[in-house]
């Protein structure tokens, strides 16, 4: 015989279960609110950080722009507002325009360069074999974070008139002319040396990135290439550029960003010389900036660098964005 010692609940069982699952933890809603604002909770310290770093700096450049500061005022802590002075005088110039030209040019060219050759190195890295592969990576790795600075003082001695490298090696296959020829006194020269030096720092990351690419591709895709009657050129075209188009214009517009604010490379060089014909637009915001302590007026060049950047960007992008619909 069994007692019972509880009343047992009383009201629908419905009612009751939500009442012991209620007490158990927060409802599906709450959950499902905290797995959705968990991604941005991540993200919340690198977009600080990016704010502080990156948002604060230009947030000063821009101010700086509005304001007449030169050697005086900044040893007087006077702070003088002259409106859009700075930018009118720059825009109504011959030299921003010309710099202008010459920086969208300098980039073209390097680009074209870097991506041509890096992709048929990365097309090389797929074909290699695995020792000859590694071999080749490690030199690619090595030559990509060899510092800026560092390689740019290599590619002075290898260019320096009296005792480069270059000059010895051309004039032993005789170039005898080379032996004290001078790669930074002509401007075409010296972007030769400039150019030089940005592939082959550059030539790395697209060759790299295009070779992980390739390892994506099925075999299959190819043995049914090869089925149809297609050869290397037609499963280049019909196989393997389809899977490396998306790869290729992320690494071209990465690219373009790189080379356009590439200021070490020009000015550790020859500083923008032979008479200032090497400029491009980082390095003559420099020069007016700090080398003649024209602050404002340097900041105000740096402002329309950065949205002569964010136009080229755009426009990139939205050939990338057209061609792909037409595609779809």
């Amino acid at each position: 015989m069994t007692v019972q010692t509880e009343r047992p609940p009383s009201g629908p069982v419905d009612v009751v279960n939500k009442a012991h699952s209620g007490s158990a933890g927060p409802g599906p809603r709450a959950a499902s609110r905290v797995g959705a604002l968990t991604p941005y909770l991540l993200l919340l310290p690198a977009c600080a950080a990016t704010v502080l770093l990156l948002g604060w700096p230009l947030l000063k450049d821009v101010l700086l722009s509005f304001q007449n500061l030169n050697m005086a005022q900044l040893i007087q802590h006077v702070t003088e507002w002259n409106g859009i002075d700075n930018y009118k005088e720059v825009l109504t110039g011959e030299d921003f325009w010309r710099v202008t030209l010459r920086s969208i040019l300098f980039t073209a060219v390097n680009v074209a360069l870097i991506m041509v050759l890096g992709a048929l190195i990365g097309l090389l890295l797929a074909r290699l074999g695995r020792r000859m592969r590694v071999m080749l990576l490690v030199g690619l790795v090595l030559a990509w974070a060899m510092p800026v600075v560092a390689a740019s003082t290599v590619y002075q001695w290898l260019f320096a008139q009296r005792f480069g490298v270059v000059n010895w090696v051309l004039d032993k296959l005789g170039w005898h002319s080379m032996a004290d020829y001078s790669w930074t006194s002509s401007q075409m020269s010296t972007f030769f040396v400039v150019t030089l030096l940005i592939v082959w720092m550059s030539i790395p990351f697209v060759a790299i990135n295009l070779y992980a690419a390739t390892t994506t591709i099925p075999d299959e895709l190819y043995e049914a290439a090869s089925l149809d009657g297609a050869g290397a050129w037609k499963s280049f075209t019909t196989v393997t550029l389809p899977f490396l188009r998306p790869f290729l214009y992320a690494t071209t517009f990465l690219e373009i960003i790189w080379v356009f604010k590439a200021f070490v490379q020009v000015f550790t060089i020859n500083g923008g010389g032979p008479d200032r014909l090497t400029e491009i637009l980082p390095v003559y915001a420099y020069i007016e900036g700090v080398g003649n302590q024209h602050y404002g007026m340097g900041a105000a060049i740096a402002v329309l660098t950065i949205l002569i950047l964010l136009g080229l960007t755009a426009y990139y992008l939205r050939i990338v964005l057209k061609q792909e619909e037409e595609e779809v």
